[in-house]
């Protein structure tokens, strides 16, 4: 039988895949915006129409998404880099300065993003020190932009 590889040697492996970078937002339980930066974001049916997300355990994140009943995806433009950075760190106030938005469906939006997927949680699954999140797509917009990119440890765009 094999044994898995070193953590090091999966993130080196993973990080041969190129990804769109996306901060998924939520509302927590006290009703304040909440949101992470991810790249483990993809479409998973077309009908109905669902797309997945893995959360870390560990992730501060991780209560908020795990009672919400939806969140927003929002796929991030070339130049969000630093909004990327500021939401894959933990820390308090990470909305201030941000632009951002209330839809009708009670979703968080970011400003310059180059699409916003508004989704009802539709199921969740703890596997390994992840819960995958599974969401039913019931909205969103798209805008005109490169999406930023993420490969091998860095940001990147389309040119």
């Amino acid at each position: 039988m094999r044994t898995s590889v070193d953590p090091a040697q999966f993130r080196e492996l993973c990080g041969r895949f190129a990804t769109g970078v996306v901060v998924v937002t939520a509302v927590g339980s006290d009703g304040s915006p909440a949101a992470m930066t991810a790249n483990s974001f993809t479409s998973v049916s077309l009908d109905p129409p669902l797309v997945s997300l893995n959360v870390e355990h560990a992730a501060d994140f991780h209560p908020v998404i795990a009672a919400a009943p939806g969140f927003a995806i929002n796929v991030l433009a070339h130049d969000q880099e630093a909004i990327s950075r500021r939401f894959a760190s933990p820390g308090p106030e990470r909305f201030a300065g941000i632009g951002y938005r209330w839809t009708d469906r009670g979703s968080i939006v970011l400003a310059g993003a180059v699409a916003a997927i508004e989704c009802e949680t539709f199921q969740r699954l703890s596997i390994g020190d992840h819960t995958i999140v599974v969401g039913r797509v019931v909205g969103g917009e798209v805008h005109d932009g490169r999406p930023l990119l993420y490969f091998r440890g860095g940001y990147h765009t389309l040119s």
